[in-house]
């Protein structure tokens, strides 16, 4: 069974806590990505942001485009090993319902999987199939 070493982006752009939202959207228009990992100074992961979270978090509470990327990052994040499964990935991903997972080994960010990378591989086109359909699916409101 494939690793997720195998198929993981490693080529990653990263910004830190004291970035300002205005640097990590450069990064993310640069790299033409969504998300951008925030991490330390030893590249040990602190949190995520994207795309979605400078425009919620960010412009709807008229945030300064000087504010620090911590100010609306996403802090609270699933990681994986590198030697983790591509299927115990994709089922953590539907499970919690995201579409990238950070990658980290010794404590330190090693690379990212995305749906992306998953479906990517032959084998696991269902089992991306069904993360994205979880992910997907909208709540029931009552």
């Amino acid at each position: 069974m494939k690793k997720l070493r195998e198929v993981m982006t490693t080529d990653l752009s990263v910004c830190s806590a004291d970035d300002t939202l205005t640097e990590a959207a450069k990064i993310m228009t640069d790299h033409n990505v969504g998300a951008v990992p925030v991490c330390g100074s030893n590249r040990e992961l602190l949190g995520m942001i994207t795309d979605r979270d400078l425009v919620v978090r960010g412009l709807a509470r008229e945030k300064s485009p000087s504010s620090k990327v911590s100010d609306v990052m996403s802090g609270k994040l699933y990681s994986v090993a590198p030697d983790t499964s591509v299927q115990e990935a994709s089922s953590l991903m539907a499970e919690k319902q995201i579409r990238r997972l950070p990658v980290v080994e010794n404590g330190k960010l090693a690379g990212i999987v995305s749906l992306g990378d998953l479906a990517l591989e032959e084998k696991s086109n269902l089992a991306a199939g069904h993360a994205l359909e979880e992910i997907s699916e909208r709540p029931e409101l009552h």
